[in-house]
């Protein structure tokens, strides 16, 4: 055998001996992957941007991602104690804060745009005799936006033309009042003063706004149980005061479920102009321009202009706000 057939015969061992290694190798890295995925290795980069490899627990988080929530231990709706000891209830309950706390993205911003809200709603619930705790009842309702409803309810507390113009809302084609949340706030006010009246308990007068006064009395009645917790109701009215219990809960105690927002997070409403307008305005579009604005911040912050003009009758005025 010659000196370079040698040669030839020593390289091709080596790269035999490679192949060997190698395929020992890759049957491990596959046993161990069908044994436990977790010890393969996988590679990341440390601070200074060197490969590192890690090998089975390194990878694993530290702390579970789904929390499980201490149980409040009372809980009461407008000082009246809610029987959380009741199975039922506390499965209710806990349905509502579970599906609202991982809920992040709509309870944060729920969060956020109630500093738009809430101080000047907490104040007319208190100047018309209703608990502060019923504010969670229009952000349960819309959210605090102005949503339609598929039965036609409209705005923050989510009133039917009917009842919004029974307790003195305007409703046309170019104003509905139940946009305007200051003066829906005080219609739905009266209504809850009227519940009150027939029922004499807050917590019926919640539940009765989402399935109306005669229909929850109705039921009441027939099942000959006089308390919210002890009746059997639809789907919707069954969660209605547990999804405003978890709301509160959730707001009062933000940092034990994870928000943290500080008063700098929260949206607040700018400084505003008034302007009384007591003639038609035959374009909204020429009258923004012409008081220094546009037809988009006209229609944030008077949402209740539901047409591209404004018909005046005698004797009536309207307040219009603009950013300053």
């Amino acid at each position: 055998m010659t000196e370079h057939e040698e040669i030839r015969k020593d390289i091709k061992n080596r790269f035999n001996l490679l192949y060997l290694v190698f395929g020992i190798l890759f049957l491990a890295v596959v046993y161990l992957w069908q044994k436990d995925p977790a010890l393969v290795p996988t590679a990341a980069r440390d601070a200074d941007g060197r490969d590192q490899v890690f090998i089975g627990q390194a990878q694993e988080p530290t702390s579970p991602r789904v929390k499980i929530f201490e149980t409040p231990e009372n809980i009461e709706f407008a000082g009246e104690s809610v029987p959380i000891r009741q199975p039922d209830v506390l499965e209710r309950l806990e349905r509502e804060i579970y599906v609202n706390a991982y809920w992040e993205s709509n309870t944060v911003l729920m969060m956020k745009r109630a500093g738009k809200y809430f101080p000047a709603i907490e104040k007319m619930l208190a100047e018309n005799g209703i608990p502060e705790d019923f504010k969670y009842i229009a952000l349960i309702e819309s959210g605090l936006l102005n949503v339609v409803s598929p039965a036609g309810a409209r705005g923050f507390w989510q009133l039917m033309p009917g009842t919004a113009t029974d307790f003195g809302l305007e409703v046309s084609d170019d104003v509905d009042e139940r946009y305007h949340w200051e003066k829906s706030t005080l219609a739905a006010c009266k209504y809850l003063r009227a519940g009150y009246g027939k029922f004499g308990n807050w917590t019926s007068v919640a539940a009765s706004y989402n399935i109306g006064i005669a229909g929850l009395n109705r039921r009441i009645n027939d099942q000959q149980v006089p308390e919210y917790y002890n009746l059997y109701l639809n789907e919707e009215t069954s969660r209605y005061m547990f999804r405003a219990l978890a709301l509160k809960e959730l707001f009062e105690h933000s940092l034990k479920y994870g928000f943290e927002l500080q008063a700098s997070d929260l949206y607040q409403l700018p400084m505003l102009r008034e302007y009384v307008v007591d003639t038609s305005i035959p374009s909204l579009t020429t009258w923004a321009i012409q008081h220094g604005s546009n037809y988009k911040e006209l229609k944030i912050y008077n949402p209740w202009l539901r047409s591209e003009k404004l018909s005046v009758g005698r004797g009536k005025s309207y307040l219009i706000l603009l950013p300053v």
